[in-house]
């Protein structure tokens, strides 16, 4: 599929580098570019001349599809569809996106949620392709089918369904979190802007763990997270076992975060979201081979999906510093100290720094307490012991005489758990 993409900005210089990398991660072929900088035109978002422009660049480049990075309002997309030559499909940013989304939707969440924000996208347009239709002028050319007054109704409808179904499926999950924390897990989300490397990083944190020793316990659990110079290899979420020095971490890696989407484009994936917004600490990877200017604007992107829902602190990562000079790393963290105190800069694809990295989440996590436990010997007390061991950190484990005595440091529902065992097998001194 051979693409031409566009821009029009209202000052400055127009970038295309993302759109051509959505592109190409969509599948096409962008044989060439057109910009321009002005304001809005109401009827074609470009000037009319420039669109006569973009049809002479179709005919001339024999494109099949022309990729605005914009959003492009219904009137408007039909009006550039009818400057170009017939048969030649036009898509916004969001409908790119979109498309993206969905040939990588593998599992049925992701595909509730590609289909919810389609239709979020498409619920207020809806209107306008019916008026389109009673004029007989081609509404469907975006490949959304053909419109009449019902329509409306049937999105609206088919949006509460798909919702229903979301939050079934989130029910599920929440509870699913909530038997991880009462194994003694941490969760652990990686977040960031898509093509930081998350999925690489994944694979070094958890890279000496099989996650088949924790299958029965956890089936959603991924053995491979793909690493692929592409956008949005990630769709939905991958989550693999990792063990510090004191602690077991769950790691889950999740969609990219991308620039200028839209409040409904990011509300339609906030299952998907949620394995961030709800761990007990949020690593958030950044490339730090790009220029400083492109990293701040990624940073504020990654922090503005995550400010109003997200629960834990954010620890930010500088990755790729294998592609970087110490001096070249030091100017840019102190050019991003404001919005990135204290990053750790680390090497997905080399290992570096990841000890450090691992020392820091440990310290980064939500405090343990320490727990002290005699308990007398019983035919049931080695299977206690046991839990703890696989639970908490054990300090220390003595017999003296007929009792045991456990000293651990474990999550508080973890201790609470610990006595009520303990004080099953019969009276027991805790402190």
């Amino acid at each position: 599929m051979k693409a031409i993409v566009a821009k029009r900005v209202e000052s400055g210089t127009p970038d295309l580098s993302e759109l051509r990398e959505l592109a190409a991660a969509a599948g096409y072929t962008v044989v060439g570019e057109l910009t321009q900088t002005r304001t809005e035109d109401p009827a074609y978002c470009f000037g009319e001349g420039k669109v006569e422009e973009l049809a002479g660049l179709v005919r001339r480049l024999d494109a099949d599809t022309v990729i605005i990075d914009n959003e492009v309002g219904p009137f408007q997309m039909f009006n550039i569809g009818q400057t170009l030559p017939a048969e030649v499909d036009v898509l916004d940013r969001f409908t790119l996106i979109l498309d993206i989304f969905g040939q990588r939707a593998n599992t049925r969440k992701a595909q509730l949620q590609v289909e919810l924000a389609e239709l979020r996208y498409e619920l207020p347009r809806a209107a306008a392709k019916a008026s389109l239709a009673k004029r007989d002028e081609r509404p469907g050319f975006m490949g959304l089918g053909e419109y009449d007054e019902s329509r409306e109704r049937d999105i609206k409808s088919q949006i509460s369904n798909i919702k229903d179904e979301l939050d079934a499926i989130a029910d599920k999950e929440a509870k699913r979190r909530d038997e991880r924390r009462e194994s003694g897990f941490d969760l652990v989300a990686l977040a960031g802007y898509t093509n930081a490397g998350k999925s690489t990083l994944l694979r070094q944190l958890a890279a000496e763990l099989d996650v088949d020793e924790n299958v029965d316990k956890h089936p959603d659990l991924d053995s491979v997270a793909e690493s692929q110079d592409m956008l949005f290899t990630t769709l939905g979420t991958t989550t693999r076992r990792a063990e510090l020095d004191r602690r077991e971490i769950l790691l889950t890696d999740t969609v990219g975060f991308i620039s200028n989407l839209p409040h409904w484009l990011v509300e339609s994936f906030q299952s998907t979201l949620e394995s961030v917004y709800r761990a007990d600490l949020v690593l958030l990877v950044v490339d730090a081979s790009e220029p400083v200017k492109e990293m701040r604007e990624k940073l504020v992107t990654s922090r503005d999906t995550l400010h109003e829902r997200n629960e834990a602190p954010i620890l930010t990562v500088f990755n790729k510093v294998d592609l970087l000079s110490a001096e070249e790393l030091d100017e840019k963290k102190s050019a991003l100290s404001g919005i990135a105190p204290n990053p750790i800069p680390v090497s997905g694809r080399t290992g570096k720094n990841i000890e450090t990295l691992r020392r820091r989440v440990e310290a980064e996590l939500p405090d343990w307490k320490h727990e002290r436990l005699l308990v007398p010997i019983t035919d049931e007390t080695m299977s206690l012991v046991s839990w703890v061991h696989d639970h908490a950190h054990v300090e220390t484990e003595s017999y003296e005489a007929d009792q045991v005595l456990l000293e651990f440091d474990a999550r508080p529902s973890i201790i609470e758990q610990a006595r009520a065992k303990a004080a099953a097998l019969s009276p027991v001194e805790s402190t």
